[in-house]
């Protein structure tokens, strides 16, 4: 595993998808220590220490990619743009609009597409309320409230919201210039085509 690694740094091309990627990655992890405004650090510190939610919230803090524990602004990770994709998958067959767009090849998908990023902000400012809903009755952010504080209230939901879209961005352009390797067997000589290299990809 270790040579075929190796091997593969002296291919030019999975060489720039492999580092593309890691950049991708370095960026998500500095963008998740990018707290939203207000929060209090200490009462978020002391609940992950609790028993009785810590290690609920720690569960969650896994799935986040390590953002929740800071509240970052991208503690809903991309759960919004999953959740619109399930939906708009359930509604595929049963809309004769949308089964029609399903048969249209890439054109059709790209515009299920787009129809799903749309679904994603609504979703996210939903999902963001409820978060923040929960952080307050913890006391995380105790100034949270859309009626007392709503430029503050506001503020903190778009920039979770953009948290949630920037990694939507960091996603799809991963997909299109970066790759997931699963390597078998790399040889430096191999020409591209007949390299024993995997790529996997996932739609964004």
């Amino acid at each position: 595993m270790l040579q075929a690694s190796i091997n593969a740094f002296r291919i030019p091309d999975l060489r720039r998808k492999i580092l593309f990627t890691f950049a991708m990655l370095v960026i998500f992890r500095i963008v998740a220590h990018v707290p939203v405004p207000g929060i209090d650090t200490a009462a978020l510190a002391d609940i992950f220490s609790r028993q009785d939610v810590g290690q609920i919230l720690g569960i969650l803090n896994i799935f986040s990619g390590g953002s929740l524990q800071n509240f970052s602004v991208a503690a809903m990770g991309v759960y919004p743009y999953i959740t619109a994709s399930i939906i708009f998958q359930l509604l595929i067959p049963i809309i004769p609009r949308l089964t029609e767009l399903s048969k249209e090849g890439e054109q059709g998908r790209h515009k299920i597409n787009q129809y799903q990023h749309w679904l994603t902000v609504p979703l996210a400012i939903l999902q963001g309320y409820g978060q923040c809903v929960l952080m307050k009755s913890l006391g995380v952010l105790p100034r949270f409230d859309l009626f007392a504080a709503p430029l503050y209230s506001i503020a903190i939901l778009v920039s979770l919201v953009a948290g949630t879209m920037f990694l939507i961005w960091l996603g799809e352009r991963i997909t299109e210039n970066g790759e997931t390797l699963e390597f078998t067997d790399v040889s430096p000589d191999s020409d591209p085509p007949t390299i024993v290299a995997r790529l996997v990809t996932d739609d964004a």
